[in-house]
């Protein structure tokens, strides 16, 4: 039986976990969920699993649920409940599905108290990577599982293979909604537009992101700190059918993919059960039945995103940090119709552009510059 955590229970990701984890009750059991403010899904999610803990992120939804906990479950509030439910001595694994940079703390505090942390906040490993993935981590062979679909994708792919053999991997993209919309049609892009994406069902954030391709800019760096590698060996390929979610090529010109349907449960049961695999009734992908497969690069001219990932990268130290919270604040804007969709772009440019590099940042810098960078943008607009 494997003991998991879940911190973001009631988003996407979360959502989609504990639906993995009700199909195998033999092998996976919920101790704990979290939520920030979405006081009846967690309630909900509470007596269906009755974990021994669970987490609110306000004082009024504390006040609001504190009656209503079953017996056998202990109500915990924000950060502090994080943090707890992150290291649970019962615990196995922590899953980390918080959105954004609040994922942060919980998860170093997870690897500290040894539990293995299936990861899929982005921003945990590309404004911090150094932090998380300290010398003892990395001696501490799979330490961090990822769940995003691509960098689940590229760590199977690396089963039975040496790190060192890598010539480069390749991400693939599918384009979000706007892969054939014109630079000048992208201008007048809508909210409603922007979160209805083609493939995949995910948060507001993510989705936004995975419009603009920032969100494949973030897996980029996300892929420098899972893998040890250089920025040289990471590429992006626009892959329309979401069929082949990463590959790998390999010193000798073999390419290793990994293929199946768009379905984000499969890595999320991968990094659960890892190293074991089972069957649980999910989609299966059909070859004849999905036909062509096509890969085409990406226009950086209509997807800068790409581009300014890459710097971020290569100047590295707590550039990548100033770039992500710059597109946090920035698609917080756009979501409340005070920027256009091309604007989200270009003001993490500027603020990439402008920022001081701090080579080493520390835990408390790298706080300091996310929430710095954050206030900066949203003053624009208040």
């Amino acid at each position: 039986m494997i003991n998991i955590s879940v911190l973001g229970s009631t988003g996407s990701i979360g959502t989609q976990v504990l639906d993995v984890a009700k199909r195998m009750p033999d092998l996976v059991r919920v101790a704990a969920v979290s939520a920030m403010e979405n006081h009846a899904l967690l309630l909900e999610q509470v007596n269906r699993f009755h974990p021994e803990y669970a987490v609110i992120g306000s004082s009024e939804g504390y006040d609001r649920l504190k009656d209503s906990m079953p017996a056998g479950t202990r109500l915990l509030q924000g950060a502090e409940g994080l943090m707890t439910i992150a290291a649970l001595p019962v615990v196995d694994k922590t899953v980390v599905s918080v959105a954004g940079f609040p994922g942060f703390e919980p998860t170093l505090a997870a690897l500290k108290a040894g539990k293995q942390v299936c990861l899929a906040s982005k921003e945990v490993l590309v404004e911090a990577g150094h932090l998380v993935f300290t010398p003892e981590v990395r001696r501490r062979k799979n330490a961090v599982l990822p769940i995003d679909s691509e960098h689940s994708a590229i760590f199977q792919c690396l089963n039975g293979e040496s790190p060192r053999e890598i010539r480069r991997i390749i991400l693939t993209a599918s384009g979000g909604p706007f892969r054939d919309t014109g630079l000048e049609d992208m201008a007048r892009i809508t909210v409603e537009e922007a979160l209805n994406h083609p493939t995949w069902k995910m948060g507001k954030k993510v989705t936004v992101d995975s419009s603009t391709l920032m969100n494949k800019g973030l897996e980029i760096i996300e892929a420098k700190w899972l893998f040890g590698l250089e920025p040289e060996q990471i590429s992006v390929l626009m892959h329309r059918e979401s069929i082949v979610h990463s590959m790998i090529e390999f010193r000798d010109s073999a390419i290793i993919a990994q293929l199946g349907m768009p379905d984000m449960r499969v890595p999320i049961q991968y990094a659960l059960l890892f190293p074991r695999r089972q069957d649980t009734g999910l989609p299966r992908l059909d070859l004849a039945k999905a036909g062509a497969l096509h890969f085409e690069e990406i226009d950086r001219s209509r997807f800068p995103a790409i581009g300014l990932a890459m710097h971020a990268l290569e100047a590295g130290g707590s550039l990548p940090c100033v770039m992500s919270a710059a597109d946090n604040a920035a698609v917080q804007l756009f979501l409340q119709g005070k920027i256009g969709f091309l604007d989200i772009v270009r003001l993490t440019a500027r603020e990439t552009e402008r920022a001081a590099v701090i080579r080493d940042p520390s835990i408390e810098e790298i706080i300091s510059i996310h929430r710095e960078t954050e206030r900066r943008v949203l003053s624009d607009y208040a």
